[in-house]
């Protein structure tokens, strides 16, 4: 009997102890646990910190890279605009010249338009019609306030470069001279700027321009019959009715000048 009640205060004495012990385990593995997952918070938010600084770093260089691009382009356009800068000032003297260019220019056209004339008076009277109706176009277009500088300087270089291809081509055309009785109808051929000769279509008339005929006022004086095989040759050359070939030319030879 005192065994056993010895055994039961022993249990109850221990059951007393182990109380405050078991407290503490459950304590301690509170805490553990509680740590364990502030830790593992922790983590996360190291995570999540370690992820936003990556991103962050990644805008960073996006954002330099960026601003180096934007830095060139405004360079780049620095350029541009200093180019255009200069440009314009060049525009503006240009300008300026061009006003003083053209106050020159219509002087120097009228005299083109009148040397044109005298051109014109002075050669070969082929063609003599359509030339002198040319001249006095312009002459018109000089007038005309709503024709610019340049499109009057343009219209009397193409006059120039008409007159000047004469002197390199040879042409047919049909018209009339006067003769004894009246006109006289036939073919003119016209050998650059050099001859122009005149045939009726049955050949009982062939002519020759002379400049010197008439007491130096030129006219028409008649052409040996030995040249009429050349001026049908020449003549069918003209309508390019034949190959090119070499033509035999009736001029004067030159004389010494006074």
């Amino acid at each position: 009997m005192k065994t056993a009640a010895l055994l039961g205060s022993a249990a109850a004495i221990l059951a007393v102890l182990s109380a405050p012990a078991h407290a503490q385990f459950s304590a301690a593995l509170r805490e553990s646990e509680a740590t364990a997952r502030e830790t593992k918070a922790s983590q996360q938010r190291i995570d999540q910190l370690d992820d936003q600084t990556a991103a962050l770093l990644n805008d960073y260089r996006a954002n330099v890279k960026q601003l180096e691009a934007a830095r060139r382009y405004n360079a780049s356009l620095q350029r541009q605009i200093e180019a255009q800068e200069r440009q314009i000032a060049r525009l503006s003297q240009d300008i300026e010249n061009v006003a003083g260019l053209q106050r020159a220019m219509q002087p120097l056209m009228e005299d083109m338009v009148a040397r044109l004339g005298q051109i014109v008076a002075a050669d070969l009277p082929f063609n003599i019609g359509e030339r002198t109706d040319r001249v006095e176009r312009l002459k018109g277009v000089l007038e005309n306030p709503e024709i610019t500088a340049a499109q009057r300087y343009r219209l009397i270089v193409e006059a120039y470069q008409i007159e000047n291809e004469y002197g390199r081509t040879i042409g047919a055309y049909e018209g009339v001279i006067a003769g004894d009785g009246g006109e006289i109808t036939g073919e003119f051929l016209r050998i650059g700027r050099i001859a122009l000769v005149f045939k009726t279509p049955d050949d009982s008339v062939l002519r020759i321009w002379d400049k010197n005929a008439n007491g130096g006022a030129g006219g028409w004086v008649d052409l040996n019959k030995s040249y009429l095989p050349d001026i049908k040759l020449g003549l069918r050359m003209a309508k390019e009715q034949t190959a090119p070939d070499l033509l035999p030319v009736p001029v004067k030879p030159p004389v010494r000048a006074e």
